[in-house]
């Protein structure tokens, strides 16, 4: 586990580096709102560990591609992660403060700023995708397909439609993973896909075998984040520990125990990396951000 983590650490600093510098290239400094600009480039810009784009690059490494390609679709996935972030943290929904150890968007500015930055990133991923030279029209017809099917009612926005309609409820583990493979696991997908597809030459038991792995490892990354949530510091994870148990949020701990979460997590891991059997050293990135997800700490 330890060797691991620290390459799927390597791997992952790698990562947001070339991420940070192409979203701090392409999120023009200038639009209709100065305000609106400066908040969106807070929002995106501040932090962040950047799982997302770093699977979309693992993904594309994994079927042998340089990854140069998926970049675009890697900073549109951040584009997107960034967004539900925003407006999971409006005092309507989750109702944070702190977000990767700064104020909430909506705390440093205020709520409709907040809102508008959101809606904008959104949009924004889909711009990206569609406007790079990289793909042909088929592949970037198929990008913004599966980012918009991870994104909205039938995934991510689903997903927290049913983490609102389940606080103060016990929820089956079914029930759970249900909700959580729309609202953490869908995006996750989508990033190992569009990594893939950036390929331009992924055959079908590849991407069978990619989308089982990711799958696994989307549930696995809540798994960790409930544990974090009871055992994490704040000044850590960026977020107040606890946030999760004190508005009675349904969790795999406080469904399964912390021993039996302990117990799902490491067989989520180990069916996240048997998917990745039939691959060689090419997908050691993704096999080494899966050991990273479930080791991390915030």
């Amino acid at each position: 586990m330890s060797k691991g983590k620290h390459s799927g650490l390597d791997f992952l600093d790698a990562c947001q580096a070339r991420v940070d510098e192409e979203l701090d290239r392409c999120i023009e400094r200038s639009s209709a709102s100065n305000r609106l600009q400066e908040a969106m480039r807070y929002s995106v810009l501040g932090g962040g560990k950047r799982i997302r784009p770093a699977l979309c690059l693992g993904a594309a490494s994994a079927v042998g591609h340089t990854g140069d390609n998926a970049l675009v679709p890697a900073c549109a996935l951040e584009l997107i992660h960034a967004y539900s972030l925003i407006h999971d943290d409006l005092p309507a929904m989750d109702d944070d403060d702190l977000r990767r150890g700064r104020p909430t968007t909506h705390i440093a500015f205020d709520e409709a700023t907040a809102i508008l930055a959101g809606d904008a990133l959104q949009t924004l991923a889909f711009s990206w995708l569609t406007e790079t030279g990289s793909f042909d029209a088929e592949t970037r017809l198929a990008m913004v397909r599966e980012l918009a099917r991870a994104s909205g009612h039938k995934g991510m926005v689903g997903g927290q439609a049913i983490d609102l309609e389940s606080v103060g409820q016990k929820l089956t583990l079914s029930q759970l993973e249900t909700m959580h493979r729309h609202k953490t696991g869908a995006l996750i997908e989508a990033s190992v896909i569009l990594g893939a597809l950036s390929s331009g030459s992924v055959s079908d038991a590849e991407q069978a075998s990619l989308t089982e792995y990711a799958k696994a490892l989307g549930l696995a990354f809540q798994v960790q984040d409930d544990l974090l949530d009871i055992e994490g510091d704040t000044e850590i994870i960026g977020k107040p520990q606890g946030s999760d148990m004190a508005r009675d949020k349904p969790t795999y701990p406080a469904l399964l125990g912390i021993e039996g979460a302990r117990e799902h997590l490491d067989a989520l891991l180990n069916h996240a990396l048997n998917s990745l059997r039939d691959f060689g050293p090419e997908a050691d990135p993704l096999r080494a951000m899966a050991n990273y997800i479930v080791a991390r700490t915030h």
